[in-house]
């Protein structure tokens, strides 16, 4: 299955694995009642971390591509119907569970019981998709489908100038959320 040069690749991806699960659960989001704070708009923890490292992978992998310390990016296709549809299974779940995938994986780390039982739910699920997917991809992907395509593709706008665009967007949430929480304290 792996070739004997892929296992750095996996040695690197089990440590950047583990990584991001202590950081996970250091961030408190591997905890229920903050994912489902996120939900109820009670506990800005979840929009916090995922608008930092949304803002952070984003200048980290264009500024080494820019810096050519990687050769390309692996662009998977825009499917408009499936993404859609995607969004709406994993939000679905993610509210009944109250994980994604890797808060699920570290609180079931932690040895949550009802995480265990979500990321069986996952992996068959994952599973289900698996076997599926010849089926999804000659009939239903292809509805919206752009093909692999990025915003900087469609628009001719350099990739800098949409992560400028999501600095200001964080910073403006950013200090919304602070003036909320300086408004409405939480008390536990």
């Amino acid at each position: 299955m792996f070739g004997v040069d892929s296992i750095g690749l996996v040695i690197g991806g089990l440590l950047a694995g583990v990584a991001f699960g202590v950081l996970l659960q250091k961030g408190g989001v591997t905890r229920y009642a903050t994912i489902v704070g996120q939900f109820l708009f009670t506990d800005y923890t979840v929009l916090k971390i995922m608008l930092t490292a949304i803002l952070t992978g984003a200048v980290g992998v264009y500024g080494m591509l820019q810096l050519g310390w990687i050769d390309g990016l692996l662009i998977k296709p825009a499917q408009l119907a499936a993404n859609a549809v995607g969004g709406l299974i994993f939000g679905v779940g993610m509210a009944g569970l109250g994980y994604c995938p890797g808060t699920g994986v570290g609180a079931a780390a932690e040895g949550s019981r009802h995480a265990r039982v979500g990321l069986v739910g996952m992996i068959v699920g994952a599973a289900l998709y698996t076997e599926a997917f010849p089926l999804l991809d000659a009939g239903f992907n292809r509805i919206g489908d752009l093909g692999k395509v990025t915003l900087t593709d469609l628009t001719g706008v350099s990739p800098w100038v949409f992560i400028g665009i999501l600095g200001v967007i964080s910073a403006a949430a950013f200090a919304a959320i602070a003036r909320h929480e300086a408004a409405h304290p939480v008390t536990d």
